[in-house]
């Protein structure tokens, strides 16, 4: 079967191939990690009751009233609108997972949900983007007089072998390795766990379809996926069957078949979470250790 590439290489270089697998392993990492934080990141929408979605000055008010968890919500919801500031702001593209600016700006965002009036007479967005500039030129005149203060030569010394190092920069370095390094670790268990649900016949694109609505729901599903993995025996029979042992679970919870059939898939993606090598998923879900009662 031929195979054609774009005009511009004809006939591709090794160095073409390693590029082009490099691109498209890039991409599917990506892909994986946008759709394993849809998978378990799933919340209830903030406004379940009403077919339109409510402005956001209205949930402020309701947020300022006490609600914690449309205050989370909330704050989740429009990290994208923190982001699209915060880059606009520093006309460069943000890393909400690696820029201190969008940590800032987060923060912001939360203080001018404490600090908004409707009686202003402004858009709530329109108040928190004016905090978040606030907020982040705060920042940037306090770096650089820290940095006009302090340049990185005084924090140089010597090492045994007389050579100048900078522990300022080598603390940077390091933590900007175990940022990183925890980034690829993480994207590497999401490419193993993908290939273990493709045993059992499920997609990372099913999971997302699979992850119940509600979160009293989606924790009981994960203490049933917990008490699943924990179990030497249903364990056994689900990997060698590839198959989640129904009728076992059943002696042990107390939730309906129909509810474990609907939500199988879920089940045994938590399960494999918990009982492979998968440290950096299991840290980075934060997984409730609740009751397996109730469900959806």
């Amino acid at each position: 079967m031929a195979v054609i590439f774009c005009e511009i290489s004809p006939i591709p270089t090794p160095l073409t191939y390693v590029l082009i697998t490099k691109l498209y392993s890039v991409r599917w990492k990506r892909l994986l990690l946008v759709l394993f934080k849809k998978f378990l990141g799933k919340r209830q929408s903030p406004h379940p009751d009403s077919a339109e979605p409510q402005p956001p000055e209205r949930l402020v008010i309701r947020i300022q009233e006490g609600d914690l968890r449309l205050r989370n919500q909330f704050i989740t919801d429009y990290q994208p609108y923190v982001a699209k500031v915060t880059s606009r702001f520093c006309k460069r593209y943000v890393d909400p997972a690696r820029d201190d600016e969008f940590s800032i700006a987060l923060g912001a965002f939360n203080e001018a949900i404490n600090q908004f009036s409707t009686e202003s007479g402004r858009s709530f967005l329109g108040f928190s983007e004016q905090v978040i500039r606030r907020r982040l030129i705060d920042y940037v005149r306090k770096e650089q007089r820290f940095s006009q203060q302090l340049p990185y030569s005084t924090f140089d010394v010597e090492d045994e072998e007389d050579n100048i190092i900078n522990p300022v920069e080598i603390h940077q370095a390091m933590e900007q390795y175990e940022k990183q390094k925890g980034m690829e670790e993480r994207a590497s268990e999401i490419m193993d766990l993908n290939r273990c649900l493709a045993d059992f016949g499920v997609r990372f694109s099913d999971l997302v379809d699979a992850s119940p609505k509600h979160d009293d729901s989606r924790q009981a599903l994960f203490a049933i996926g917990k008490q699943l993995s924990e179990n030497a025996e249903f364990m056994g029979a689900m990997l060698t069957k590839r198959v989640l042992p129904i009728k076992e679970l059943m002696a042990v919870v107390t939730v309906s078949r129909k509810t474990l059939e609907r939500n199988r898939k879920f089940i045994i993606a938590v399960a494999l979470i918990y009982n492979g090598p998968y440290p950096y998923l299991r840290d980075y879900l934060h997984i409730k250790e609740e009751s397996s009662k109730g469900g959806e």
